[in-house]
C-alpha cells in the first residue's frame, strides 16, 4: 500500500519528517508523500531520511485555494523543490500567515485568553505555527478542556478569534504546482460542501486549469462516497490519488496508512501519477 497524503511538523503534524519515514517503514508502506500545508520545507529532511526498507519518498505540497462554501486544499507532487516560483509564492504564504497569527493572539488576548507568542510556538515542533497550536497552549493553560471546544468557541471560521488566511486563487494553486513540473490532485472533495452537479461543474473547470486529478481514497470517506468520487474520475479521465491525511497527535484516530483502518490506497495508483510528472 501508499500513502500520499501527510504531515509533519513543518505544519501542522506531530512526527517529523524522519519519524514519518520511519513510521511507513515499519508498516511496509511502499511509497508516501509529505503534503505539508502552504510549505515544502520539510521535503529535503524528508528525503534525505535513512530507511532500512526501500520506500519511494515523493515531494508533495497541500495547498488552501480561495473558495466559498466549504474549503479546497490542491495536492501537488514531484515538483522541483527548487523552483523559483514555488518558493517565493510559499514564503509570500509564510509571511502572510505570521501577520495571521499575530491577529489570532490579539484577539484572544482581547477575549481574557493571556497567551504569549513563545507559549504558543512552543507546540510547534518547527517555525510553522497554526490554529492547532494555539488549541494545545489553550488546553494546557486550562482555557479550555479539547481542540473540539477551542474550534467551536473561538477558531472555527465566523468564531471569536478567527482570522481570514491568506490563499491562492485555485487557478494560481495549479499552474504553481504544474510550472513546478509537479501533478495537481484535487484533494478531499467533500470538504467542498456542493452537491453533485456542482462539483462535476467545478471540478470541469479545474481541469480547464490543469488540474490531473483527484483524491479518491481517503480517510473520512464512506463506501459509498469512495464509490461516487472515483467514479466521476474515471468519468472525467482523470488520475486517481489518495492518502489518510495522517497529522499523529493532533488527530489520533486517523492512522498512517489506514486512516480510520481500514484504508487501502493500492500502489497501482502510483505509475500514472509518476508517469504524469514533467
Amino acid at each position: 500500500m501508499i500513502d500520499l497524503h501527510m504531515h509533519s511538523t513543518f505544519s501542522d503534524g506531530s512526527l517529523t519528517p524522519t519519524q514519518l519515514v520511519h513510521a511507513a517503514s515499519e508498516i511496509n508502506l511502499m511509497a508516501i508523500a509529505l503534503t505539508d500545508h502552504d510549505t515544502i520545507d520539510g521535503v529535503p529532511e524528508f528525503m534525505a531520511a535513512e530507511t532500512e526498507m526501500n520506500i519511494e519518498r515523493i515531494p508533495g505540497v497541500e495547498l488552501s485555494a480561495e473558495f466559498g462554501p466549504g474549503t479546497m486544499h490542491i495536492l501537488g507532487y514531484y515538483m522541483d523543490i527548487q523552483n523559483a516560483e514555488l518558493r517565493s509564492k510559499l514564503e509570500w504564504i509564510r509571511k502572510k500567515r505570521e501577520g495571521r497569527n499575530e491577529l489570532i493572539l490579539e484577539r484572544l488576548n482581547e477575549l481574557g485568553i493571556k497567551l504569549t507568542w513563545n507559549e504558543v510556538a512552543a507546540y510547534a515542533g518547527s517555525d510553522v505555527v497554526g490554529r492547532p497550536h494555539f488549541a494545545q497552549a489553550m488546553i494546557a493553560h486550562g482555557y479550555v478542556k479539547s481542540k473540539q471546544e477551542v474550534f467551536d468557541k473561538y477558531l472555527a471560521k465566523g468564531k471569536k478569534a478567527y482570522v481570514d488566511r491568506a490563499r491562492l486563487s485555485q487557478k494560481d494553486c495549479i499552474k504553481l504546482i504544474k510550472n513546478a513540473g509537479g501533478v495537481a490532485i484535487l484533494a478531499h472533495p467533500i470538504t467542498l460542501k456542493l452537491s453533485n452537479t456542482k462539483q462535476k461543474t467545478l471540478i470541469e473547470e479545474l481541469v480547464s486549469y490543469g488540474l490531473d486529478g483527484i483524491e479518491c481514497y481517503y480517510s473520512e470517506y464512506s463506501p459509498r462516497v469512495h464509490e461516487k468520487i472515483c467514479g466521476l474520475t474515471k468519468q472525467l479521465g482523470l488520475l486517481m490519488s489518495g492518502g489518510s491525511d495522517f497529522h499523529g497527535a493532533a488527530n489520533p484516530a486517523i492512522r498512517l496508512g489506514r486512516g480510520f483502518g481500514a484504508l487501502e490506497v493500492p500502489d497501482e495508483l502510483l505509475e500514472p501519477l509518476r508517469s504524469a510528472a514533467h
